[in-house]
């Protein structure tokens, strides 16, 4: 499944080389698809490990920025997150950083999987004042790690007011576009944040988040690590059912403004969703429209 123009296919006659290659003692290990997402494509490797290549060079970036942060990261979180056991480095056939993690076990969190769902949602809450309180090390936006999620909503909006009118044309039937439009425009109409840059994951959506026995147990996939403001982080808890919303946050007592910003971001992140991938990837633009759609019913019973 190719999502960008740029992109580099990838199958496992390919994996297999660049194993054979960089780390031959791995090469014969069993290997199958693990999934792929709009930046990644993965395939687990024996029962231990995880390949990781990028779609495109622009992706490749965060892969390096996972490589060199998220080992300087994980002693300070609690919950377990990827960890990088072979760097992968270009070659002819893949001209592109790649990586091989350890795997971590267990399932996407979704109605199947998490037992209690305003649990769930304290928890993410905890795993999110972790991150953002651990100190920048230095970092900041212009080392690579400035992302628009980390931004103000100014910059996007002529963008954003474009994928408006495009999801008028695709889904506007289903959903109340001019609805989500006025919410985009009210949270603009806010004073822009003033706190301080955190770390940010960057989309801590049900598929990066891992659960076992029922409850969270790992964030993966930091391919969006920025440092920044934080109100974008929030914007993942319109895919979560509302006892999770509710809980997360009560747990971090967030502000009607932040709140507001960060349903802006969830409203900016689905309607571009559903516009750059409407041919391409049909379950990423469903999830798109079930986000929007729990922001209009969030936002009616507010």
């Amino acid at each position: 499944m190719t999502l960008h123009e740029d992109e580099i296919p990838v199958d496992e006659t390919l994996v297999r080389s660049l194993l054979k290659a960089q780390r031959p003692e791995w090469a014969d290990l069993p290997l199958s698809p693990a999934g792929a997402g709009t930046d990644n494509t993965m395939y687990r490797l024996g029962d231990d490990l995880l390949v990781r290549l990028p779609r495109t060079a622009e992706k490749a970036q965060s892969v390096r920025k996972e490589q060199e942060w998220l080992p300087r990261l994980a002693p300070f979180l609690a919950c377990p997150i990827p960890e990088a056991v072979h760097a992968g480095t270009p070659t002819d056939v893949f001209p592109l950083t790649w990586s091989v993690h350890r795997w971590i076990d267990g399932v996407e969190a979704g109605p199947d999987t998490v037992r209690d769902w305003a649990a769930f949602g304290a928890d993410l809450a905890a795993v999110v004042r972790e991150l953002h309180g651990i100190d920048l090390m230095g970092a900041t936006r212009a080392d690579g790690l400035s992302w628009y999620r980390g931004g103000g909503l100014g910059p996007c909006d002529r963008w954003i007011t474009g994928c408006l009118d495009d999801c008028r044309t695709t889904v506007g039937s289903e959903l109340d576009v001019d609805s989500l439009e006025q919410l985009w425009r009210a949270a603009l109409a806010l004073p822009e944040p003033s706190g301080p840059h955190v770390w940010l994951h960057g989309d801590l959506k049900p598929t990066n988040l891992l659960v076992r026995e029922g409850k969270l147990h790992a964030v993966i996939d930091f391919g969006g690590l920025s440092v920044g403001f934080p109100d974008a982080e929030h914007s993942t808890l319109w895919d979560l059912p509302p006892q999770a919303r509710q809980a997360y946050w009560d747990t971090l007592s967030l502000d009607d403004p932040t709140w507001a910003r960060a349903r802006a971001w969830a409203i900016a992140v689905g309607v571009s969703g559903i516009s750059y991938y409407w041919s391409t990837f049909p379950s990423f633009v469903a999830e798109c429209r079930a986000r929007l759609g729990a922001i209009l019913t969030d936002a009616a019973a507010r």
